[in-house]
């Protein structure tokens, strides 16, 4: 079979984290040929040249992987480039302009990575999906196509919940109860043992002098979920992180005019898998206020899968297809995440 031929059906899926980027290349009968995974592509932090430039190198190493010429063009017959952090107008536009300079696939999608964690936990074609891991967004879908976004820039518009967020409320926690002004919290001891330190003060000294980066702080997350049972401090910063989830899936749903309807909220994102039981019913009663029938589930696929399903919508291939492709991304998603990818 010549390179050429091998390209028609050929799917192009990018999941685009703050953190990391998983990219994967599968032919039309859903064989995963290759998935690689790298940095962060977020633009809000590279910029659009550096989210391009990354993104390209990732996609060298999957076509020498899958033993793809990188000179032929275009590459694929579909790309589904979904982006935490590609939230504007204008971004979107100019990165879409900047990928099609490149060519990279005859037909091409650049948008949010909210699509692809909503596809990936349903195949309804409609619904809200609330994303939480480095930060925090939302899309909605009304059946009949409308959609529901945020403007998703961190605090100045509003947002709360990604791990940096949970991590400097726990350290906020643990030096206030180390010097006085709030309740004792187990996490005075907690954060500081994390960092191999003996005060949480101290940890606040190391950071304002630079000594260590602020974005070590979403490590804490997860030292916060252990504690949910145990301590009521931790418990009220998971209890405001499961308030904030509902209530972005709750005014995308109220905002779409859904309330009445059966929406599935599809939760995904690290926070989101790491999250304790107690977090995620705090989710779904949050959610059920707001639509007493809406389904509130955990994407059971990540969602690098998601943006290969809708590759596969875009080429119209056949079920046989989609469940292989969802078994192999799903099998070497698993060897990527423990680090055999």
């Amino acid at each position: 079979m010549t390179d050429g031929a091998r390209r028609e059906g050929l799917v192009l899926a990018v999941d685009g984290g703050g953190v990391k980027t998983d990219l994967a290349l599968l032919d039309s009968s859903g064989r995963l040929l290759s998935l690689v995974r790298g940095a962060g592509s977020s633009p809000h932090y590279l910029g659009i040249e550096g989210c391009v430039e990354l993104l390209d190198s990732l996609l060298e190493t999957a076509l020498a992987r899958a033993g793809l010429a990188a000179s032929t063009r275009p590459l694929a017959a579909t790309a589904q480039i979904l982006l935490a952090g590609a939230d504007l107008p204008d971004e979107l536009a100019a990165l879409r302009a900047k990928i099609e300079q490149l060519e990279w696939s005859e037909r091409l999608r650049v948008d949010n990575d909210t699509l692809a964690l909503l596809r990936s936990g349903t195949d309804r074609g409609w619904g809200v999906a609330v994303v939480c891991g480095a930060g925090i967004n939302c899309i909605g879908i009304a059946p009949d196509g409308r959609e529901a976004r945020f403007l998703a820039l961190g605090q100045i518009s509003g947002d709360w919940g990604g791990g940096a967020d949970v991590g400097l409320a726990a350290l906020a926690a643990a030096a206030r109860s180390a010097d006085g002004r709030g309740p004792q919290t187990v996490l005075e001891r907690a954060v500081p043992d994390h960092f191999g330190i003996s005060d949480p003060l101290d940890v606040s000294r190391i950071l304002h002098r630079g000594e260590m980066p602020t974005a070590r702080l979403g490590e804490l997350a997860r030292i916060v979920f252990a504690a949910t049972d145990e301590d009521a401090v931790a418990a009220g910063i998971v209890r405001r992180l499961a308030d904030e989830v509902a209530a972005f899936a709750g005014a995308a749903i109220t905002r779409l005019k859904l309330t009445d309807d059966e929406p599935d909220v599809v939760l995904g994102g690290g926070l989101i898998r790491a999250a304790p039981p107690a977090m995620l019913e705090w989710i779904a009663s949050g959610v059920n206020e707001v639509a007493p029938r809406a389904t509130v589930l955990v994407a059971s696929s990540a969602p690098i899968v998601g943006a290969a399903l809708l590759g596969f919508d875009d080429l119209g291939v056949n079920s046989n297809a989609v469940g292989r492709a969802c078994a192999e991304l799903d099998a070497a998603f698993v060897s990527v995440e423990a680090g055999r990818g």
